[in-house]
């Protein structure tokens, strides 16, 4: 049986009186990869930071890898890699400079950095820009940098949000590519509203609408009874 790397139970975020995730539960088992998808404003990228411990929950609990994300951060932290959208890069840095410091930070010793930076330079395709400064770099570039930091450390868990947001055509390939590369041997859960994504990249869909979980399954099972992908968002986000 699969081991379970991603499980959320019962997460909730409110601000207020206002909901922006309720009661949403579900789990990632080894190995898939899956499609967070949804409309703009319907709590992807909340659930996500809750998965990551970037936000604290209202009530419910998240565990990756089996370890409990709020009582157990640091163990939890070192199996994920996460690309929160629009990420923050320090622009004055190289991508060299940077991924040492998340290195540094990651607290990798020396040989293992070295490894390491000459794997994620070669996965995410950096070494013609990898001594030019991050501001001088296109959006595709810095999607790269973003992914390379988010691998360094050779997590289990891959958390994306919005990973081809803003690229043109020629980026949104080359992205969705090294995740599928990526999907052989990482799980990964990846939030988006864009339904190519979904069809180019994943093998599971959760749908999330106005923060609670409207459907779970395959992509097969999204697509039933539907004459598109387009008339099955529009069904399920219908008012």
């Amino acid at each position: 049986m699969a081991k379970v790397m991603i499980k959320a139970e019962r997460l909730s975020k409110h601000y207020g009186s206002f909901a922006a995730v309720s009661e949403v539960s579900f789990a990632v088992e080894s190995g898939q990869v899956v499609a967070f998808l949804g409309p703009n404003g319907a709590g992807k990228s909340t659930t996500m930071k809750m998965l990551t411990g970037f936000m604290a929950p209202t009530r419910g609990r998240a565990e990756i890898a089996g370890l409990d994300i709020q009582t157990d951060r640091i163990r939890a932290a070192a199996k994920i890699g996460y690309l929160p959208e629009n990420g923050p890069l320090y622009l004055d840095m190289t991508p060299l400079g940077l991924l040492k410091f998340f290195g540094a930070a990651r607290g990798l010793d020396a040989s293992r950095l070295s490894d390491r930076l000459d794997a994620v330079i070669n996965l995410c395709a950096l070494k013609g820009v990898i001594e030019k400064p991050i501001s001088k770099l296109s959006r595709g570039y810095r999607q790269r940098v973003g992914m390379a930091q988010a691998l360094l450390h050779e997590p289990e868990v891959l958390i994306m949000d919005e990973p081809t947001s803003g690229l043109d055509p020629n980026q949104i390939h080359q992205v969705r590519e090294l995740i599928r590369e990526l999907g052989q041997s990482n799980t990964i859960l990846l939030s988006t509203h864009i339904l190519q994504e979904v069809q180019a990249v994943a093998d599971r869909v959760i749908f999330i609408h106005e923060g609670r979980i409207v459907f779970d399954g395959t992509i097969d099972e999204f697509a039933k009874g539907a004459d598109s992908l387009d008339e099955r968002f529009r069904s399920l986000t219908a008012a």
